[in-house]
């Protein structure tokens, strides 16, 4: 299925300090952790765009520059929801190797259905940054968050839903898996699948993790 009213971007602008080396092009299970990010929302039956000021990743999908790095991710949320063609735009970042493409496919159903602003997941009851479904319409606040440079992501997220006279809708993915909405291909569970992938450490985790539900 593909979604002609959403469209998706992976946020990979960062510097990739604590790897060591450029965490886009790092190799997770065979294949850069850009290229698996991409994978996952094409998996959701979208068109897969990168968003930050990384042009020399156009070899794996166009990229939306956001005017310079070192402005963080809502720089690059801020530049791709510009350029969407389309009404909702989905963002995950480059390092959720063990996100399921399922869960992403919900959350576009829900924001289609319910006209939310800002749609995000939640695991054991915390509210989860990314992935992030955004409706265009909170492009405006978004920008003002960015402008004021205060807070992170889901700050500026909660900022957009209370400008539009709406809170930030949280799908708690207990709920959706014990529904049998959403399943990981391999059979984790959903606490992993928000596992950031940001050190070296991390990284040998998470295909330790990916490794073992594979096999």
């Amino acid at each position: 299925m593909s979604y002609a009213s959403a469209s998706g971007f992976v946020l990979a602008g960062g510097a990739s300090k604590r790897m060591g080396r450029d965490k886009a092009l790092v190799e997770f299970a065979g294949e850069p952790l850009l290229a698996r990010a991409l994978r996952i929302l094409q998996e959701a039956g979208l068109v897969a765009r990168i968003a930050g000021a990384r042009t020399e990743l156009e070899q794996f999908a166009r990229v939306i520059n956001d005017a310079g790095p070192g402005r963080g991710p809502l720089a690059g949320i801020c530049a791709a929801l510009a350029a969407c063609e389309t009404q909702l735009a989905v963002f995950i970042p480059v390092d959720l190797p063990l996100l399921p493409a399922s869960l992403v496919t919900v959350m576009v159903r829900r924001a289609e259905i319910t006209d939310a602003a800002v749609t995000v997941p939640s695991v054991s009851g915390f509210a989860q940054t990314f992935p992030a479904v955004l409706d265009r319409t909170a492009l405006p606040a978004l920008e003002d968050a960015l402008k004021q440079g205060s807070g992170g992501c889901f700050a500026a997220f909660e900022a957009a839903a209370a400008a539009l006279g709406e809170r930030v809708a949280v799908l708690p993915v207990e709920y959706l898996t014990q529904a049998g909405q959403v399943a990981h291909p391999h059979g984790l569970p959903p606490a992993i699948w928000f596992l950031n992938v940001n050190t070296p450490a991390e990284l040998r985790r998470a295909e330790a993790l990916s490794s073992r539900a594979v096999a």
